[in-house]
């Protein structure tokens, strides 16, 4: 059956639960802050349609897409739809509040509300006058604060631009963001002068770590932790699109090989976190064959939709064909970078710390 006891056995039985959180976890039912439509695996599920299957999605640990396209109708049944908010997976934010590591008496912000279900376990936790959301979408800050009522908690929950942090300049303990940044704002290590800010974080080639930075003197130090997927900040978020939207002048292409396989670096996480130190103006798509042959395209897209590289691969084979067009050529600059990790020694990516100063971000 699926009930919020089914999700706390889910969850206890992976390990997700920490005794602190205990409480939380069964006592906020997550039904509240869940809309009758949302996305899993691409696909719109409906509550009136098939109200078994939601309850199960629900009661799941699973993430669940609640707006996409910035809740924009485009008129357009072929148009992209990015994902932009959502009721993340349960297991993945309990990760997040551990390490938060919140106490009780702390002041803690969560910087992007959504559904307000990560608010409402803080709220538990913390008590609702020491919790407080911001979110940069004021359809999805109204429903954060209306979920929170009915489930019985009152958070702060304002509208603003989270990256620039809070209006009225308040300090908190504990900074908490739930969309992904590819820099630390200034104004988090501010605003958390003696706390900590758990973030993730990352480029568009890799944005899949969490930052875990403690404050002391006005700079933020720490390291990186865990493989967290997350949603994009909207603060000069670039394009994204199909794979037609990114290719032109294909016929001009520069055409040679390369002995990396582009399955092998699909496969190696803490190989694309390093690529994605320097490469973080691109995206990357692995398109497979649809035919059995296990044939596949590796896409690296620029955000600018200047450049674009492929590298096809095709199984028994030592050699991949590539192919580059652009102002980059940006299959050269990911390998290059993927030998500099090789000579490394290939490093993980707990080896690497990250820095913010009032000067901006350093690892």
């Amino acid at each position: 059956m699926s009930t919020p006891e089914r999700l706390a056995q889910i969850l206890t039985n992976k390990g997700a639960v920490l005794p602190e959180w205990k409480g939380a976890v069964a006592s906020v039912d997550r039904k509240l802050f869940v809309p009758d439509t949302v996305e899993v695996d691409d696909r719109p599920l409906s509550r009136s349609e098939r109200p078994e299957r939601w309850l199960t999605v629900v009661y799941g640990d699973l993430p669940l897409v609640t707006q996409v396209n910035d809740g924009k109708d485009l008129g357009d049944d072929e148009a992209y739809r990015l994902p932009t908010s959502s009721s993340s997976m349960p297991s993945l934010m309990l990760e997040m509040l551990q390490l938060l590591d919140v106490r009780e008496g702390h002041r803690a912000m969560d910087a992007g509300a959504g559904t307000g279900y990560n608010l409402a376990w803080l709220s538990h936790r913390l008590g609702s006058d020491n919790v407080f959301g911001i979110d940069v979408d004021p359809v999805i800050v109204e429903q954060a604060i209306k979920n929170l009522a009915a489930a019985g908690y009152t958070p702060h929950v304002v509208c603003g631009d989270a990256e620039k942090g809070c209006a009225d300049g308040a300090l908190h303990d504990r900074w908490l963001a739930t969309f992904t940044v590819p820099e630390i704002p200034y104004a988090w290590v501010e605003q958390t002068p003696a706390g900590r800010i758990v973030a993730p974080w990352g480029g568009s080639y890799h944005s899949y770590s969490f930052a875990v930075l403690d404050v002391r003197d006005g700079v933020a130090e720490g390291r990186f932790s865990g493989y967290p997927a997350f949603m994009r900040s909207r603060t000069n978020r670039p394009d994204r699109g199909y794979l037609s939207d990114f290719l032109h002048h294909q016929d001009d292409a520069a055409r040679s090989t390369t002995a990396l396989s582009p399955r092998d670096l699909a496969a190696e996480y803490e190989a694309k976190f390093f690529i994605g130190l320097g490469l973080r103006d691109a995206w990357s798509l692995l398109a497979e064959a649809n035919d059995g042959s296990y044939e596949a395209t590796l896409w690296l897209l620029a955000d600018d939709r200047m450049s674009w590289a492929s590298v096809d691969y095709v199984p028994g084979h030592d050699t991949f064909a590539v192919e580059q067009y652009g102002p980059r050529s940006l299959w050269d600059e990911l390998e290059a970078a993927y030998r500099r990790w090789e000579r490394l020694g290939r490093p993980e990516s707990d080896r690497a710390g990250l820095t913010v100063t009032s000067g901006g971000q350093h690892v």
